[in-house]
């Protein structure tokens, strides 16, 4: 049985995600987040998060062995980004880029 959660309009960027999102994809749950709690990046956070969240649906919808959960589905899409301008020298702008991303887990026995 696939269980599955998803958080969105997270503000990092879907690039910076998607290395975290990567170290993760097909291990137990386990092994997975012990690996999201030593790694430095900002991401990692988030993604643990929702990995226990995905776990707690799991146990919500009562699957059988929560101990045997493996991370089978992990991707992180590109949300709105959120644009504004920083003033520059001789009356230029340069444009901002704040980026969103939506990600998206599955685990299952």
């Amino acid at each position: 049985m696939e269980v599955k959660a998803v958080v969105r309009f997270v503000r990092i960027s879907p690039r910076k995600a998607r290395l975290v999102i990567d170290a993760i994809r097909g291990q137990r749950v386990e092994d997975a987040l012990s690996l999201l709690r030593s790694l430095p990046q900002r991401a990692a956070l988030v993604v643990e998060k929702l990995l226990q969240s995905a776990v707690a649906n799991a146990e919500q919808k009562e699957v059988k062995d929560v101990d045997k959960l493996r991370v089978r589905y992990a991707v992180v899409d590109p949300g709105p980004t959120i644009k504004r301008f920083l003033p520059r020298a001789m009356g230029r702008a340069t444009p901002i880029r704040k980026r969103t991303s939506h990600i998206t887990i599955v685990v299952s026995e």
